[in-house]
């Protein structure tokens, strides 16, 4: 029997109860009953066995040395939709906080008071929110008023003894508080996750597939130029192709269906070095009896030019990692809005091909090269 006393309270345990000074560099999740109030649970620590892709782990490392060096919270953003690789990244962070001897608490629900209960925990430790859009965005705020994001600001904020490390992953940055983006006070690091690249997609498919898979992987490689793949597709792709299917043929079964036209950069490229393009171009490639119909602007923001093409004609260029339509597959139209002379000047232009992109998503980030 063991028995404890808060000032005049006293209340009774058996022998299994321990004492610390500090929480143990273990993972928790934080918890609460209504007649005891919050309190932490133990869980299995997030582990990281399988080989990583398109994250670089040496920006873990960063933000641990970042901690040491910080005399204040510090604050990390994992962005970028779903299946992207967020919370694999965070599984790095959350296992090599443990391994440095920090112990690990997940958030994972809104319950009023919280921010409280967690400024109480007066040590280094690390704060794990998981899809805190999703979380904290469309959690009722209760009675006490205000919305639960907002009521975490002062916790991120603080100063108090025990600086903590704060990691949100979130889906849509929308969704995130005016006053956590673009404020390296509160949050530090924003780093953003992208969709994998055709280079990344090879290695991760030939990790788990083998070389003589290599005609398969490429019509993954095509695919993802029309439509973009995450890890968690790129994952059920491999299992369904190691079963022996073809790609033609898994891609019809799996949940990954064409919900709505994408967004693509289209160039038209003529033999003398000019270009007309049109950038964010909502079109179905996936058509494969109808036709597609583009306008082209030259450098000077003009509309000379309309495409029409045939989806189900394109074809992948690995040189120049577009899909690509041959000149004899393009329709051209010319616009005489800007008059004769100009019009005559593009008509005696060559076409050569027509390339098409899937447009990016926006770079948060600043470029300054």
């Amino acid at each position: 029997m063991k028995a404890i006393s808060i000032g005049k309270r006293y209340e009774i345990y058996d022998d299994s109860l321990k004492a610390y000074d500090r929480l143990p560099a273990k993972t928790y999740t934080v918890r609460f009953e209504k007649m005891s109030g919050f309190f932490l649970e133990t869980r299995t620590d997030l582990a990281v066995k399988e080989k990583v892709y398109g994250i670089h782990p040496e920006k873990a490392d960063k933000v641990f040395q970042a901690f040491t060096k910080f005399e204040r919270n510090l604050g990390v953003i994992l962005s970028g939709d779903k299946g992207i690789g967020k919370s694999l990244f965070a599984r790095i962070l959350a296992s090599k906080a443990v391994e440095d001897g920090y112990p690990v608490i997940i958030i994972d629900q809104f319950i009023p008071g919280i921010a409280s209960y967690i400024e109480s925990i007066e040590q280094e430790a690390v704060f794990l929110f998981d899809e805190f859009d999703k979380t904290f965005g469309s959690a009722s705020s209760g009675d006490n008023g205000g919305d639960p994001q907002s009521r975490l600001l002062s916790l991120f904020d603080g100063t108090s003894q025990g600086k903590k490390l704060f990691i949100i992953t979130c889906n849509s940055l929308r969704k995130l508080n005016d006053y956590l983006v673009n404020r390296p006070g509160r949050f530090h690091y924003h780093f953003r996750f992208e969709y994998p690249s055709s280079e990344e997609i090879m290695e991760y498919l030939t990790d788990k597939l083998g070389t003589q898979y290599v005609s398969e992987i490429q019509k993954v490689i095509l695919f993802s130029k029309k439509v973009a793949l995450n890890f968690d597709c790129l994952r059920a792709i491999a299992f369904e192709l190691s079963m022996g299917g073809a790609f033609e043929t898994v891609i019809q079964d799996l949940n990954i269906i064409n919900t709505r036209e994408t967004a693509y950069n289209v160039t038209l490229h003529f033999n003398d070095g000019t270009v007309m393009k049109s950038n964010n171009c909502r079109l179905d490639m996936f058509n494969k009896e109808g036709r597609e119909m583009v306008y082209l602007d030259d450098e000077k923001g003009r509309n000379m030019v309309t495409a029409e093409f045939k989806p189900s004609a394109c074809v992948y260029d690995p040189t120049r990692s577009a899909t690509i339509l041959p000149a004899d597959s393009i329709m051209l139209s010319y616009n005489d809005y800007y008059g004769d002379e100009a019009q005559e000047e593009v008509r005696k232009l060559i076409p050569e091909y027509l390339s098409i992109v899937r447009a990016a998503e926006r770079n948060i980030h600043y470029l300054t090269a």
